[in-house]
């Protein structure tokens, strides 16, 4: 008994976490919740996985619909499904969000920005193009364990002089919304002197 003491060990599995034994180089089927495991530290050891929300925050230069390069600082929120555990382990690695996620992610960003122009990414059109992202991860990564909770634009660098270029813009449209009331108000005014005149 004091032999099998000295040769055993425990590892402790986290809230937010769970655990899959690893004896000589094999996985075990069994996914262990938040507590203690007895292992063999010669022998055994307990692979890790984190089931509570992870942030992977991304710096991408995004491309336009015209051909920009806009920069932009993206956080991806996922969740691993626990019960996918063993099989992330197994097909992917431990460095799945190197390997998978942000491979995944690159791809759909690029898919999606391209189809908008550099201004929608600044405009209301933003929830808009996070929405896509997210639906297109989530065609790949759900199949091995991953949801896609949110993609968050949280900061787009727009090129040199485009900013100008819609204030500029939404300033000619405030300008040729205006003209558009006055003349109503002219035409309106001219219509009521015509009914006036008739009337004298």
């Amino acid at each position: 008994p004091v032999v099998g003491m000295f040769f055993s060990g425990c590892a402790i599995i986290r809230p937010g976490e769970v655990g899959v034994k690893q004896h000589l180089g094999r996985l075990d089927k069994k996914i262990h919740e938040p507590g203690s495991v007895v292992v063999f530290p010669l022998t055994t050891k307990v692979v890790k996985v984190p089931t509570r929300t992870m942030n992977l925050e991304v710096k991408l230069n995004l491309p336009s619909k015209e051909g920009l390069n806009v920069n932009s600082v993206i956080s991806i929120l996922y969740r691993i499904d626990k019960s996918k555990a063993r099989d992330i382990i197994e097909n992917v690695g431990p460095n799945y969000e190197n390997i998978l996620i942000l491979s995944v992610f690159r791809s759909s960003a690029s898919d999606v920005c391209a189809q908008f122009f550099a201004k929608d990414m600044h405009s209301g059109n933003r929830a808009v193009i996070e929405n896509k992202i997210k639906k297109s991860m989530e065609k790949v990564l759900n199949e091995y364990g991953f949801n896609v909770e949110a993609v968050l634009l949280k900061s787009i660098n727009l090129p040199k002089g485009l900013y100008r270029a819609i204030e500029e813009k939404l300033e000619a449209e405030q300008n040729a919304q205006r003209m558009t009331f006055i003349l109503q108000q002219e035409k309106q005014e001219a219509e009521r002197k015509k009914i006036e005149a008739a009337g004298i």
